[in-house]
C-alpha cells in the first residue's frame, strides 16, 4: 500500500523484496516486537482513545509487529492513526514495557477510506479472520445503517 495506491476496491500491490529492504534500512530502530502483554495494552490503548473520542471500533486485529483497525469516524485517517500510535506509546511506556524514546511505529501506515457498507464489511472480516492466527482482538459491531 502506498499513496498512488489507496482507492477503495483496488489491488494491494505486490510484494517488492528491493522496496522491503530499502524500508527496512530507513528504520531508526529494529522492529519492535508485541508480546501478549504488549499487544493487550496496545489494544486497551486503542479501545480507550477510540471511546474517549467518540469513534466507532469495528474491528481490531494487534499482531506482533502491527495493528489493523477498521474505525469509523468523520476524522482524518491520518489524524487518528496518529493519535492511536502516539496513546499507545505512552501506554507501553507508563506501563514500564518500552522506553518512551525508542521509536515504536512506521512513519506512516495504511489508511484507506470505505465507503460503502460491504467494503466495511470486508475489511473487518480481513482484520479479524485474514491475518491468520488470532492475537489480541475487537469484535465491534457491523450493522446494516451503522455507517
Amino acid at each position: 500500500m502506498d499513496r498512488e495506491h489507496n482507492a477503495p476496491a483496488t489491488p494491494y500491490l505486490e510484494t517488492d523484496a528491493r522496496r522491503s529492504t530499502t524500508e527496512r534500512g530507513s528504520m531508526k530502530a529494529s522492529t519492535l516486537r508485541l508480546d501478549r502483554v504488549r499487544r493487550r495494552e496496545v489494544l486497551a490503548s486503542i479501545r480507550e482513545s477510540c471511546e474517549y473520542r467518540g469513534w466507532t471500533l469495528l474491528a481490531a486485529h494487534v499482531r506482533s509487529t502491527h495493528v489493523h483497525l477498521v474505525v469509523a469516524s468523520a476524522a482524518e485517517p491520518e489524524k487518528m492513526m496518529g493519535i492511536l500510535k502516539s496513546y499507545a506509546s505512552r501506554r507501553l511506556a507508563k506501563a514500564g514495557l518500552e522506553p518512551r524514546a525508542r521509536p515504536k511505529w512506521a512513519v506512516h501506515g495504511s489508511t484507506r477510506w470505505l465507503w460503502e457498507e460491504t467494503d466495511v464489511v470486508g475489511a473487518v472480516d480481513y482484520v479479524l479472520d485474514g491475518q491468520g492466527r488470532a492475537m489480541e482482538v475487537y469484535r465491534g459491531e457491523v450493522g446494516i445503517g451503522r455507517f
